[in-house]
């Protein structure tokens, strides 16, 4: 049936977009009309059922949001700096209870105290002026620290488009074969999480055959206390515009579509301008620089689902369908977008693109350790002394990260969370074991994954923070499988039983509700929520030993 849908979304294309025309529909109440939905199932040639399912599912499409107008971060890094219950009731003064909602991470990890109003992100003391934000009297631009420790691939300041997009020129004028054999060389992996490297996809989309194919950005960096993709969109849009029209040279594609996370209001903004801005330079469309080349990209603005950072959901969504997981075989590569051959990476994955076609394969690959080539952008929140964005070498000791460009912890540590919320959780006396780069972490137990870190403080019970963990996932999965739509459920149900009562947790019962969620899921929102829990249960067993028989 997915299939039949995505031909049917596929008529239209990207041009006019059933799920574009649903954020359209839901702009002026926070939620499309039953009338509205009903014209576009006939528009679309879709079951109303499909579409009323599509716009239910995420956070700024359902009726629950119907006329929210200030929403409120419940991400990791705001919750552990317990600075959240105190802009809620800062914003109760000037909003109603049933205008305030919730938004899932804003990428203000580094001062957290973040909400979103009006279509934008404020941050740390924002909420004091909220009577000039509301009155649009004062436009707040959150500032944090940017540096690189070792080579700047990423950080590097911009020369401008002309001179830029010199590697363009310089990339047409050879072969797809020698491109694609540059990215063999230099080793780049995916900076998603899961560590894939980008030349084994390219290779084969370009060997499907198909007229139409895609490249698509996965900038749904939904991950809580990650922020480096937001950096490279708002600070370096044109290092990732330049990865996918070369990565779309390679493959034969003409179109990029940027899908971006509806939390990310200024980073879809300043993209936008940025396509705009190759527009006025010739640089897109039909027969670039006389090379033959043809290239145009898509922005789809995303409208609140964690689990659309998976490439495959991601897919379903801009078709216009409930973003649930697709099982694989076939891959993206292969039936992707409207079931044709597509490469799905993400934001700095495709940023790093430019740098190994300008200075080659081999110059990247000398950057890092082993098969973790080139560098990695870590998110640092407000628990260390400098917050901020931090580009190093891959294989750079953690301790290193922490102490010299982060500058140390403001106040007593326990544990990090490194790599979103399927992360491992770090206990603090581990850091000296691990070097940032996918084989130290794996070797140890981890998941390096978008290299963000969410501080636990000492006083932040771990038991709570599992609740956290249980919730999301909850929260955000998308239903399709049994083990992660009803074990995130059971496993919060139980964690929070135990906190708020004398229930003791059966320890063999957890012990296979996680297995199952392991072993079972379908995608990687079911199967790595087990790995933090375990990590608590090892390394946090006195703590939670209260809780359990």
């Amino acid at each position: 049936m997915s299939k039949n849908l995505g031909e049917l979304s596929g008529r239209q294309g990207l041009k006019n977009n059933l799920f574009e025309a649903l954020g359209i529909a839901a702009t002026e109440t926070g939620t499309p009309s039953r009338a509205r939905m009903e014209e576009l199932a006939s528009e679309f040639l879709v079951g109303k059922a499909n579409v009323f399912g599509t716009a239910s599912f995420y956070d700024f499409l359902k009726e629950e949001n119907k006329g929210k107008k200030v929403f409120v971060c419940n991400g990791s890094a705001c919750l552990t700096a317990g600075t959240q219950d105190a802009l809620k009731e800062k914003l109760s003064s000037q909003f109603d209870a049933n205008e305030i909602g919730e938004m899932c991470c804003l990428g203000r990890c580094h001062e957290n105290s973040a909400f979103n109003y009006d279509g934008k992100n404020y941050s740390g003391k924002a909420v004091d002026q909220i009577e000039e934000v509301k009155s649009k009297r004062s436009k707040l631009v959150d500032t944090y620290q940017v540096g690189s420790y070792g080579t700047a691939v990423l950080t590097e300041a911009f020369t401008g488009i002309k001179e830029y997009y010199k590697t363009l020129s310089a990339a047409l004028s050879r072969s797809p074969e020698v491109l694609l054999a540059e990215l063999k060389e230099s080793g780049l992996r995916g900076r998603g999480g899961a560590g894939f490297p980008i030349a084994f996809k390219l290779d084969s989309c370009r060997n499907t055959a198909g007229r139409q194919k895609f490249i698509v950005c996965n900038a749904d960096e939904g991950d809580p206390g990650a922020y480096s993709d937001r950096y490279l969109m708002e600070h370096q849009p044109h290092r990732v515009l330049l990865g996918m029209m070369i990565a779309g040279y390679i493959v034969g594609a003409d179109t990029g579509v940027l899908y971006i996370r509806a939390e990310y209001p200024e980073s879809q903004e300043i993209m936008q301008q940025a396509v705009n801005d190759l527009l006025n330079e010739k640089l897109l469309g039909e027969n670039i620089l006389g090379t033959g080349f043809n290239y145009n990209f898509k922005l789809i603005k995303a409208m609140g689902a964690y689990i659309c950072g998976e490439e495959t959901a991601l897919l379903s969504s801009i078709e216009g369908q409930r973003p649930e997981v697709r099982v694989r075989p076939p891959y993206p590569t292969q039936e992707g977008l409207f079931n044709k051959p597509t490469v799905v990476n993400n934001v700095e994955t495709l940023a790093c693109i430019p740098f190994v076609i300008k200075n080659g394969g081999k110059k990247f690959a000398s950057i890092g350790k082993g098969k973790s080539t080139g560098t990695k952008l870590v998110s640092l929140d407000g628990f260390f002394n400098k917050p901020g964005i931090y580009e190093v070498d891959m294989g750079t000791p953690l301790e290193v990260v922490i102490n010299e460009p982060g500058g140390g912890f403001k106040e007593r540590i326990k544990a990090m969370h490194i790599g979103g919320p399927l992360g491992g959780l770090v206990p603090i006396e581990k850091v000296k074991d691990l070097t940032v780069d996918f084989e130290s972490f794996s070797q140890n137990g981890f998941l390096l994954g978008h290299a963000s870190i969410v501080c636990l403080p000492e006083k932040f019970p771990i038991i709570k923070y599992l609740e956290h963990l249980f919730q999301f996932t909850a929260h955000e999965s998308c239903g399709k499988c049994f083990p992660c739509r009803l074990g995130s459920t059971r496993g919060y149900e139980l964690i929070n039983k135990a906190r708020t009562s004398d229930y003791k947790i059966d320890r063999q019962l957890m012990d296979d509700l996680v297995e199952t969620l392991e072993t079972g899921s379908l995608c990687a929102l079911g199967g790595g929520l087990p790995l933090p829990v375990k990590n608590a249960l090892q390394y946090f067993e006195g703590e939670l030993r209260p809780y359990f028989k």
